[in-house]
């Protein structure tokens, strides 16, 4: 067993705790401890009050994911004063080993190592992970996360990618109502835009403008509350406009990473989970043109855990950078 310290730093929340990897990598989590990044100047700082909470010898190795891109000189957190530089962190924190990871790579390879009963079938053909070819992982968050898992001979390798920023494609009137609304705000539209949590705002508010329909303005959370609670139709109503635009989207990640298999991850889509069976996901899914056929096979699973990013980062310590 190898014992390192796994650790998830988002905007608003960091996460630490111990964890245990056994000899296929998969991990298993001590007690996590989660702190409000706002309430301390540094991640050293940060780390220091996981120390002394944590008490005792802690391991010297560490596995971080960051809600940001990694591989820059200096790393700044969306959302946080917080300023990482990954050429002294190691020193910083007094660590003799440490991977540091894109949060939404870590949840890429907490699916790698996922137990089954953890990846329960939504759509699509019950069959496990190819042996050889890719998984797609996706899931809105405050972007939308993307990363693929390239099985070579059973073995599993993540690579990080931004598919988050691809061009939307609107394919119906409305949408394209719904992007020319979108582009008089960014000028360029990313899939994102339209595919995240705070994307569904931007959808009711575009169709709210597009109808001259009267509606009350909310905060992305109470929004997505009353779409999901089915309390205010309009909510609802741009709700499934999402979830049709997260199943083009799907399918277009699916059929450029090869079409073998789909992962939906993320706390959004789990709160999801009831209502996307009864959405036009997997309609517009399987929606392209000569591979319908192929598509409506291609299994789609729901990445379920508490602690994904932590778990994710746990996974991710011994594997190739």
């Amino acid at each position: 067993m190898t014992e390192i310290i796994a650790a998830d730093i988002g905007g608003t929340n960091a996460r630490f705790a111990r964890a245990r990897l056994n000899a296929r990598n998969v991990p298993t989590l001590g007690k996590v401890r989660k702190y409000k990044v706002a309430d301390y100047p540094s991640l050293q700082a940060c780390w220091a009050a996981f120390v002394e909470d944590e008490g005792g010898d802690l391991p010297t190795s560490a596995s971080i994911a960051f809600a940001t891109a990694i591989g820059r000189e200096v790393i700044k957190l969306t959302n946080s004063a917080w300023v990482i530089r990954p050429d002294t962190l190691d020193e910083d924190l007094g660590l003799k080993h440490l991977r540091l990871v894109n949060d939404f790579e870590a949840v890429a390879h907490a699916v790698a190592r996922l137990p089954q009963e953890n990846l329960p079938l939504l759509f699509g053909e019950e069959k496990p992970f190819p042996r050889d070819g890719g998984v797609t992982i996706l899931g809105p968050g405050t972007g939308l996360g993307v990363a693929m898992i390239a099985f070579d001979d059973g073995e599993p390798h993540v690579i990080a990618t931004e598919g988050g920023h691809l061009d939307f494609a609107p394919l119906d009137p409305l949408e394209e109502k719904i992007l020319a609304y979108l582009r008089d705000k960014f000028l360029r539209v990313s899939t994102e835009r339209i595919v995240s949590g705070p994307g569904l705002n931007n959808i009711y508010k575009a169709m709210a403008t597009i109808g001259h329909d009267r509606v009350v303005l909310m905060e992305d959370a109470e929004l997505w509350q009353a779409a999901i609670d089915g309390t205010d139709e309009f909510a609802r109503a741009a709700f499934d406009r999402f979830c049709m635009s997260y199943g083009s989207v799907a399918g277009d990640l699916a059929l450029a990473q090869g079409p073998h298999s789909v992962v939906l991850a993320g706390g959004l889509t789990q709160r999801m989970r009831e209502l996307l069976p009864q959405s036009g996901f997997h309609q517009r899914f399987t929606a392209k043109g000569r591979f319908e056929s192929l598509m409506k096979s291609v299994p789609i699973r729901l990445a379920l855990h508490d602690e994904i990013g932590l778990y994710g980062a746990a996974a991710a310590f011994r594997e190739k950078k």
